[in-house]
């Protein structure tokens, strides 16, 4: 494909995911981030057996870096879904982080 084209797709696909992600409900935000996840686990597989089966240096380099790249995806990722999580927890009580001292209660 010509350069022009490859540019039109990813500016079309820019736009098309900004559109379909900004739909979504906060509600259904921490499920698509874990399907997320699970596919950048796949992808920083293909790029770990890249990585091994290349013969040429500069090939290597860039296989390495998709591996780093890969994971700092998917551990954000996992980082981002966690957080996410918390947020959907049930909050304690505001009197049952603080612990009372006996002593004071004779005051």
């Amino acid at each position: 494909m010509d350069p022009i084209t490859l540019l039109t797709v990813v500016v079309l696909a820019v736009f098309v995911g900004f559109e379909v992600v900004s739909k979504v409900s906060s509600t259904l935000h921490t499920p698509l981030m874990s399907g997320a996840n699970a596919i950048h686990g796949i992808i920083l597989i293909g790029a770990i057996i890249v990585a091994g089966q290349t013969l040429e240096p500069w090939l290597l380099a860039v296989a390495l870096l998709a591996v780093v790249m890969a994971t700092a995806n998917l551990v954000g990722g996992f980082v981002v879904t966690d957080r996410m999580l918390k947020m959907f927890a049930p909050r304690k009580p505001a009197g049952a982080e603080t612990k009372t001292d006996p002593k004071d209660a004779t005051k």
